[in-house]
């Protein structure tokens, strides 16, 4: 961006807390409208253990929904609450720690209720001023636009092949997402190259924090820049709706990271995955 001044956030307790808050009401959104489908079919639930949001989602197996965010230094005497919740339901234990929120008194404690620090998830962010003009063109044969409701079956195929999920999980994938269509939070955006859908991209916006909350591409179609031109469609539309912060999450080192630190965004922190041994 010739000519532009780059602003720069240092990450602080103060802005850590914010990234942190963020990432948790995106997940709660999206889980709070599941729990509103007729008979909760996916088993949702959502409890709160002094700082902590503890997420349950029985019938989507993994890590993704089922995990404990927010837990803090002075929250030890609810992890054996949290613990309880999860062995109830027969689902793993699973704390996600920011470094802005432990203390050795509570990395001790998990340790000896029998957990152990078993991997390692990025946070990034950048403030949304440093796009403000951001006008490159998309990529030549790559288009974008918002996902119309009638084409949650094409986003889901497009995300269960990208993480090749089994083909039974399609229709409840769609339905998973179809139900924040029409949320005002909520954004959906569909990528298609040489006129065939190729990748997703979705945006949660709240509090002035855009998150690219999901993304996914066609295997077949990788490496062609679909991903970077589905963050720099969600950064625009996070500017146009006077968002100060764009924020991610993705797994350290993994191209998702790397496609985000090449928009423009970097790294705030690493979080502490701790699991049961």
């Amino acid at each position: 961006m010739e000519g532009e001044i780059t602003i720069s956030l240092v990450v602080n307790q103060e802005l850590a807390e914010r990234l942190e808050n963020a990432e948790i009401d995106t997940v709660k959104s999206r889980l709070t409208e599941m729990q509103k489908m007729d008979g909760n079919p996916m088993e949702v639930d959502i409890q709160h253990f002094g700082n902590a949001t503890a997420f349950s989602v029985k019938n989507i197996p993994g890590p993704s929904y089922n995990t404990v965010k927010g837990l803090k230094a002075g929250d030890e005497d609810q992890v054996e609450k949290v613990i309880d919740f999860y062995k109830k339901k027969e689902i793993p234990v699973r704390f996600e720690l920011t470094p802005a929120h432990t203390s050795t008194k509570l990395l001790s404690y998990l340790s000896d209720a029998g957990f152990y620090h078993h991997d390692f998830h990025s946070t990034l962010y950048a403030p949304i001023l440093n796009f403000r003009q951001n006008n490159k063109e998309l990529k030549e044969k790559i288009t974008i636009r918002k996902l119309e409701r009638h084409e949650f079956d094409i986003f889901a195929d497009i995300y269960i092949n990208s993480f090749q999920m089994p083909q039974f999980l399609k229709n409840a994938v769609a339905q998973n997402n179809e139900v924040l269509c029409n949320h005002k939070n909520w954004m959906f955006y569909l990528a298609s190259y040489d006129g065939e859908p190729a990748g997703i991209g979705v945006l949660h916006i709240d509090h002035g924090v855009a998150t690219l909350a999901a993304a996914a591409t066609i295997p077949g179609l990788r490496n062609k820049g679909i991903q970077s031109d589905l963050i720099k469609q969600r950064i625009l539309q996070a500017y146009k709706q006077h968002c100060d912060l764009i924020a991610g999450h993705a797994k350290f080192g993994s191209t998702s990271q790397n496609n985000m630190e090449r928009a423009g965004l970097k790294i705030a922190y690493t979080k502490a995955i701790w699991i049961e041994r």
